[in-house]
This record gives structure tokens, sequence and C-alpha cells, in this order.
């Protein structure tokens, strides 16, 4: 049965991004304003990113994380969820759930992802987790290792949006790369 909690991985990713590239780009435009208001202490940076980004390169950036998470679920499906790489992926995937639901419950509406993290990620998490725990290969998750998944779950997006904006970029567009890493 753990032999397929690493293709459950890839499974339950593509369902959870399947409702943020139908959503995501769109959702952030309209409610921007809103945003903004609410936020005023992000910076300027951050706004400027979400402005610029349009559905096509949201969806390459899903594409180029999900080459890292089919890694990791071929890693998984490989040892029988043996791989470090695979219990790390899904450790960030749990905790990546709980943010999309943190900030619907920050916003008191629906977000890009919450649903799917509510019915999808979070169970699956549970579950695969629970499997390793039976079979007596998970490896212990400190509070250093929740920092560093979600950092590198940060990385990852940023890296991931990068790149998105590199290939998709058209001559002569008014945004550079660089206005990527102006947000901080």
């Amino acid at each position: 049965m753990m032999r397929d909690a690493g293709i459950g991985l890839l499974i339950a990713w593509m369902v959870h991004d399947a409702e943020e590239v139908a959503v995501g780009p769109r959702w952030i435009r309209a409610r921007l304003p809103e945003l903004r208001e609410r936020f005023p202490q992000a910076p300027a940076g951050v706004w400027r990113w979400m402005e610029s980004v349009d559905e096509r390169e949201f969806a390459m950036a899903v594409a180029v994380m999900g080459t890292l998470v089919a890694g990791a679920a071929a890693d998984g499906q490989r040892t029988g969820g043996r791989s470090a790489m695979y219990q790390a992926a899904l450790t960030g995937f749990g905790l990546h759930g709980l943010v999309h639901l943190g900030q619907a419950a920050a916003l008191r509406r629906y977000t890009p992802g919450s649903v799917t993290s509510a019915l999808v990620v979070i169970p699956y998490t549970v579950w695969a987790r629970a499997q390793l725990r039976r079979r007596g290969i998970l490896r212990p998750t400190r509070p250093r290792d929740v920092t560093r998944g979600l950092a590198l779950a940060v990385a990852g997006v940023a890296g991931a949006h990068l790149l998105a904006h590199r290939l998709t970029a058209r001559p002569g567009a008014a945004r550079t790369a660089g206005d990527h890493a102006r947000i901080s």
C-alpha cells in the first residue's frame, strides 16, 4: 500500500494545484485593492509582483513546481516511502495546506487552494504520515525540519515563479526579472 503513497503525493498535488491554476490569478487581481488596504505593511514589490503575474506565467510556475513534486513522488514510489526527499516533500505539502487554510481564516473568505487543502492536501498528508509511522519508517519531524521545509517551499515557489517569468516573458515587456527580486 505504501508504494502508492509516492504517486498519491503527485495526484494530491495535481488536484490541489488545478484549483490554484483555475482560480488564482483572477482571484488575486479581483481582490488586490482589498488586500492592499488590509495589509498596508506589505512591501510595494509584493503588490507589483502580484499585479504582474498572468495566467500563463502562473501555470508555468505550477508546472515547474510540479517537476519538483514529481521527483519527490517518484523517489517515494521507488523507496516505498522511505526516501528523505519524499518525506520532506510530504511534510512541506501538508504545511503548505495549513498555510492556505490560515490565509482563508485571516481573510475570513475563500482563497485559492483552500478548498483542496481541506479536502485533499491535509487528509492525504495525515494518511500518508500515518502509513509511514505504522510501518516504522517515518522520520521524526523536528522544529528545525519544519522551518527548513517551509524555507525550501518558499524558495521553490519563488524559483518556480522566476523561471516561469523568464520562460514566458514577451520581448519588450515592461517588467523585468529584477521586479521579482525586489519583492522583499
